[in-house]
């Protein structure tokens, strides 16, 4: 054995410890490594496993309510004109768009029959005549005859009697020709009030019924021509119940037209149904408003736009913030530990996207937004922030948007909601409610006088949103 075999040097022992140290160093430093990693995948796992949710906090309650209602507008008088007797149209003289007046000659019917049955009428009512005459004669004669003994006091009675009857049957025959003289008096096809053609369905040679109107190619009647009265128009609004407390004689409305997109017109309150309609629930208000220059056409299509006293006590949430369960009405509130509980809470009106909360909601709670429907009282929530314009709740609670429910709206009428209108629909503005007491029916006659019922449109104004994240 050569000497020093079995001997290691001091600077192979420092070796072998640095490489064992180092190597027990890696071991642990990886084992520590990996159960970081593993604390980390394990808080992130229970993380992500948390429902992300976004918080709002509900809106106060509007100052005003603004309520924009599909109406339709009709003219103050509007009437169909049927001919009242048969015959063919002779000459028409006024024509669609043409001013009238009450009584202005518009078409005229050529009936030689009605004529013929004049003349007949008139003839009879000569014979009838003549026949009284001669009665009254004859009964003056045997009158004068009374007691002697040329006739008998039967005889004196008859000829009296038939005097009697012949002045019935001139009667009969008077009242015969007037019948005809008032149907002779129809050929002539006038207007009945002052106002507009709006429609002319005649033409000359065209035959006409007798109170059915003008006959065409199918068999069909309809009338003659069609006058309106547009000094003033009537507008009507279908007025849901939920809104119903507005209408009043003090209430105002501003129009908007589409023909008309800077401009809005100033309506009064005239009356309203007191009822519902069993289909729609709407009660149908009347509205007026002046029309001296005749801009508004009858059956135009408009938007009224209402100011109502709001409700500045009561909560707003958005639709979506609200669960409609079997438990009832709820919605979802997280605590600072970042808890769910879920509380019931009671609806009022219903602002289209937005709804009141009565009750079962605090200013300053945190509500969920669009809650998954997964989520259960008591769960463990991560609260995450929203997207603007997408799902943090811009709504200005003081205007609601309606349609409604009435057969009369378009398919491509605008909705209001807020104060995303679309492009030509006016904003609503006013001081509220106005006093407009209306006492009777605009005048009948035209006026020069300055529409003070029509200004122009204010500019669009951005409304600041009401709550948001928090």
């Amino acid at each position: 054995m050569m000497p020093g075999c079995g001997h290691v040097s001091p600077k192979a022992r420092l070796i072998l410890t640095l490489l064992v140290g180092g190597a027990l160093a890696l071991a642990c430093g990886g084992i520590a490594w990996r159960h970081i990693n593993y604390d980390k995948v394990v808080r992130a796992t229970a993380e992500a496993a948390l429902p992300h949710v976004q918080v709002i906090t509900p809106a106060p309650g509007p100052e005003t309510r603004k309520l924009d209602l599909p109406a339709n507008i009709a003219a103050w008088y509007q009437a169909p004109i049927y001919a009242q007797v048969s015959g063919y149209v002779k000459m028409w003289y006024k024509d669609i768009g043409a001013h009238v007046h009450a009584g202005d000659l518009l078409a005229e019917i050529d009936t030689p029959g009605l004529d013929a049955q004049y003349a007949a009428a008139t003839a009879n009512l000569d014979v009838a005549l003549a026949r009284y005459k001669l009665a009254q004669i004859t009964a003056r004669r045997w009158k004068a005859l009374e007691g002697t003994q040329a006739v008998s006091q039967q005889e004196v009675d008859v000829q009296a009697a038939n005097a009697e009857a012949e002045q019935a049957q001139v009667e009969a025959a008077r009242h015969e020709m007037e019948r005809f003289k008032a149907l002779e008096g129809f050929k002539r096809i006038v207007a009945p009030f002052d106002g507009i053609v709006t429609a002319r369905m005649a033409d000359v040679g065209d035959y006409v019924n007798a109170g059915r109107g003008d006959v065409g190619s199918s068999g069909n009647a309809t009338e003659l021509f069609s006058v309106a009265d547009v000094h003033a128009m009537r507008v009507f609004v279908a007025v849901p119940q939920d809104y119903a407390d507005v209408i009043s004689p003090r209430l105002t409305a501003t129009l908007s037209l589409p023909q008309f997109p800077r401009r809005v017109f100033e309506a009064r309150y005239l009356a309203t149904a007191t009822a519902f309609s069993p289909n729609t629930r709407t009660v149908n208000t009347e509205l007026t408003v002046d029309n001296p220059d005749g801009e508004l056409w009858p059956n135009s299509y408009a938007t009224a736009h209402f100011e109502a006293p709001g409700t500045p006590g009561v909560l707003i949430l958005p639709e979506g913030a609200v669960i409609f369960r079997a438990q009832g009405t709820q919605v979802a509130l997280v605590d600072s530990t970042d808890r769910v509980h879920l509380v019931p809470v009671q609806v009022g009106t219903i602002y289209g996207t937005t709804m009141e909360i009565l009750s079962g909601l605090k200013p300053d709670d945190r509500v969920v937004n669009n809650p998954p429907a997964g989520l259960l009282n008591g769960d463990k929530v991560r609260i995450v922030p929203g997207t603007r314009g997408y799902n943090i709740p811009v709504y200005p609670p003081a205007t609601t948007g309606l349609l409604a429910p009435s057969a009369v709206v378009p398919v491509s009428a605008p909705i209001m909601q807020g104060d995303a209108r679309p492009a030509g629909v006016p904003p609503m503005s006013g001081p509220g409610l106005r006093h407009g007491h209306l006492s009777g029916p605009p005048g009948h006659g035209r006026h020069d006088g300055p529409r003070d019922n029509v200004r122009a449109m204010p500019e669009e104004r951005f409304v600041p949103e009401a709550g948001g994240q928090r």
